[in-house]
């Protein structure tokens, strides 16, 4: 037999509505009830059929995911993140990918907005940026939870201080003894390409590096335009001995090229990236990266994002550590 609410309220012996608040997770309840109807819910397993939810809310307990980004690795590990938060506050989740410069982009989510009643969604970058959209969301009094967004202190969602992170690794290569540092950039719409340049810049004046702009090259954020941008700066009459890509795919990329010209890594050329996705790991060298917690990011925007559904009020920026992550892909500067 289905359990019921009734069922769930009369064995904790509390109300309908105090079930549904609790289930819901609104405030005015108190912390013993709540833990007492949620041992009752497990006890019982209870689920909540989802149209009654719907119903009795007025909420379709639905949220999207709103994508447009060439790295797969990162985007399976946000969206990973995004369902824990969901899954943990009986919420669905829809994943829609858009194209983040089409001329529709407003209309295409306004639209799916309706359709789909959704109570709210994830913006990941280069979308969670898009001005149009997001006057448009809060025309609608839609909530948005933004990750890495590059005004982070007017909304809600989750960052990493980027910048400090990339100037550290740029110490670490220093430290290695490397002079000519070379950095591959991601796509110019995100704003991630923007803090991760200003961090190889910052890390070279600190160690009294002159920035030489023929160490930049340009990027996409995935793999083959690393690998392009390494042949290019392997061309150079003086190249490069350590490549800092703007994230973990252009830097594997980044060491294919290196490989396909005979040359070693880290023994020719030190190569790391950005974001310590599953890549990073499963390559050969590993990569030396910086870990930003991608489906903890992922995760909490997700919690911000429905702590604003059910309270405007509510929700917050959160800042999330980082770390350097120093495997086999960086070694000491070739004597030359």
């Amino acid at each position: 037999m289905r359990i019921r609410i009734e069922d769930v309220a009369a064995a904790a012996g509390v109300s309908m509505k105090t079930v549904s608040r609790v289930l819901n997770h609104e405030p005015n309840v108190a912390d013993a009830t709540r833990q007492r109807v949620e041992a009752i819910v497990e006890k019982l397993r209870y689920r909540p059929h989802p149209s009654a939810r719907t119903l009795a809310g007025r909420r379709s307990y639905l949220v999207a995911m709103l994508y447009d980004n060439p790295s797969s690795n990162y985007l399976m590990e946000v969206e990973l993140g995004v369902l824990d938060a969901c899954q943990a506050h009986l919420y669905n989740l829809m994943l829609a990918p858009l194209v983040y410069d089409a001329r529709d982009i407003v209309a295409k989510v306004e639209a799916l907005i309706d359709q789909s009643r959704l109570d709210g969604v994830v913006l990941t970058p280069p979308i969670t940026d898009d001005p149009a959209l997001l006057r448009r969301l809060d025309e609608l009094d839609v909530p948005y939870a933004s990750i890495s967004p590059m005004e982070a202190h007017r909304r809600i969602g989750v960052t990493v201080d980027e910048q400090n992170a990339v100037s550290e690794m740029i110490a670490h290569l220093v430290q290695l003894g490397h002079r000519r540092i070379a950095h591959i950039k991601g796509h110019p719409a995100h704003g991630a390409s923007g803090w991760r340049l200003a961090g190889y810049r910052e890390g070279l004046k600190r160690a009294g590096i002159r920035f030489d702009p023929a160490l930049v090259a340009d990027g996409e954020f995935y793999y083959d335009s690393g690998f392009a941008a390494t042949n290019r700066l392997l061309d150079l009459e003086r190249p490069p001995t350590a490549i800092f890509a703007a994230n973990d795919d252009m830097a594997a990329g980044a060491i294919c090229a290196i490989c396909e010209r005979g040359l070693s890594v880290p023994g020719d050329v030190s190569v790391c990236g950005f974001d310590d996705t599953p890549i990073a790991r499963h390559i050969y060298p590993a990569l030396t990266t910086v870990r930003q917690p991608t489906r903890e990011m992922g995760r909490l925007a997700g919690v911000e994002l429905l702590k604003a559904i059910r309270d405007r009020a509510a929700g917050a920026m959160v800042v999330v550590p980082y770390a350097l992550q120093l495997r086999r892909s960086t070694g000491p500067a070739p004597a030359r």
